[in-house]
């Protein structure tokens, strides 16, 4: 009988091992292969939060304006640009959301966009920008495709969803066998001997940041071009992201998405741009979209999108730090009749909860206070990543990489779940650990000179 136990003891405690080893293994490759893409996510990220601050530097001299009696109206502005570029399109105006700001036009001359900002009181031109090489841009673009079109966008949302597989297998080896010795890894142990200081300057920080991390990564998900597109269109499909009918009128539709056309939030990305009625071929004055803009109550923030077909509508857009002050009209050019008004009342749940998340993200929603927590968590995956690289080089035996020892494909069970919730909730995260799993199998298990490197 006491064989029997003993056997039965025995049999648990190499089960436990094994899915240890399993998690470590996993855990293990998630950090060589894409801790690096994560600092970088972490280190742009930490930068494009204190976009607001950073350009009220960089572009002082195109933003600020000293206020002198009443501003000129929207079409002498733009007519003053058209003098300065006669051969360029104008495509949108932005007026100032204070009284020190310049307005900005819009327009493509020579196949650039360029956007030149002028003084509203004078109608001089402050200077010009092109829109590529706007320093901000520039860190959006490498934090979101890492400056590489699809392949970066691919890379980035495979990097951001594998760092939920780091959290989810970090926190199960981090957890201490003994509920009692809780405490005790909740802060750095630094009387245990460097080895143990070295593995606690890498798990408490991870553990403290792990919520934060996985409320950045979500709320980034939504801008990704596979999972974030697929998840709008389900969102949309469903009324989850905007109830089906938000016209305020009976306004044919063009089958455009408003994203097509101009800049707009999340939400109001998939709705269908309204035609305009041709009447007479006159569009009514900027002017006169400007006024309706204030008397419809937009954010100040707005930008006018300006049609260039002969269907086409005014679009204005608001991207205000709040996202409860998010707006999107579209304008019929003819009438100035508003034939959609959609605003954060609109969403439905899923659009509320993506534009909160999106502000929150941003840093925005709750201004500096927002900007420090984001980035000290963005600091702590930073010090995370770090000291996860020195933890593995101090740990990896010479000339081999160090990875845990793989257990029997009979013991993989564990692995398979996780594969196949992943591959429903992240289809690329599935796919690649599928990828993963099948090089490990199949070429690192079996090979001998991979096989010793790999393992330690």
């Amino acid at each position: 009988m006491e064989t029997v136990q003993s056997t039965t003891i025995e049999d648990r405690k190499q089960s436990a091992i094994s899915v240890y080893r399993t998690v470590w293994r996993w855990h293990f490759y998630a950090g060589i292969i894409f801790a690096p893409f994560l600092l970088i996510l972490a280190i742009t990220g930490s930068v494009y939060l204190f976009k607001p601050q950073i350009e009220q530097v960089i572009y002082q001299d195109y933003w600020v304006v000293s206020p002198n009696g009443e501003k000129l109206p929207a079409s002498r502005q733009i007519e003053e640009v058209k003098k300065l570029y006669p051969d360029a399109v104008v495509t949108s105006y932005r007026p100032g959301e204070n009284s020190n700001r310049s307005s900005e036009v819009g327009i493509t001359n020579n196949n650039d966009s360029l956007t030149v900002f002028i003084n509203p009181y004078t109608g001089d031109a402050l200077g010009a920008l092109n829109n590529k090489d706007r320093i901000m841009d520039k860190i959006e673009e490498f934090h979101g495709e890492l400056m590489a079109g699809t392949l970066g966008d691919r890379i980035v949302e495979l990097a951001a969803c594998w760092a939920v597989v780091l959290i989810v297998t970090g926190l199960f080896l981090w957890y201490p066998k003994k509920k009692s010795k809780l405490l005790g890894v909740l802060v750095p142990r630094f009387n245990k001997g460097k080895k143990i200081l070295r593995r606690d300057l890498h798990a408490v920080p991870a553990f403290w940041i792990a919520g934060g991390m996985l409320f950045l990564i979500m709320t980034g998900l939504p801008w990704s071009g596979f999972w974030g597109s697929n998840f709008q269109s389900f969102a949309t499909n469903t009324g989850a992201g905007y109830p089906p009918s938000i016209w305020t009128g009976n306004a044919p539709t063009s089958g455009v998405k408003t994203k097509d056309i101009a800049d707009v939030p999340w939400a109001a990305e998939n709705l269908d741009v309204p035609i305009s009625k041709i009447q007479g071929f006159i569009p009514v004055p900027i002017d006169d979209v400007v006024a309706i803009a204030n008397r419809e109550g937009m954010h100040p923030s707005y930008t006018i999108s300006i049609p260039n077909e002969k269907e086409g509508v005014y679009t204005l857009s608001a991207f205000p730090p709040k996202a409860q002050d998010e707006a999107t009209i579209h304008i019929d050019q003819y009438s100035g009749a508003v034939l959609a008004d959609y605003r954060y009342d609109n969403y439905g749940l899923v659009g509320k909860i993506v534009a909160w998340g999106i502000t929150l993200h941003k840093g925005t929603q709750f201004g500096l206070f927002n900007q420090l927590i984001s980035l000290l968590i963005c600091l702590g995956i930073v010090l995370v990543a770090v000291s996860g690289f020195y933890l593995w080089l101090k740990r990896k035996p010479k000339n081999q990489i160090g990875a845990p020892v793989a257990p029997g494909i009979k013991k993989m069970k564990v692995f398979l779940f996780i594969v196949i919730c992943l591959g429903i909730l992240f289809p690329l995260v599935g796919l690649s650990l599928i990828v993963v799993w099948l090089l490990d199998f199949l070429v690192i298990q079996r090979i001998g000179a991979v096989k010793r490197f790999m393992n330690a």
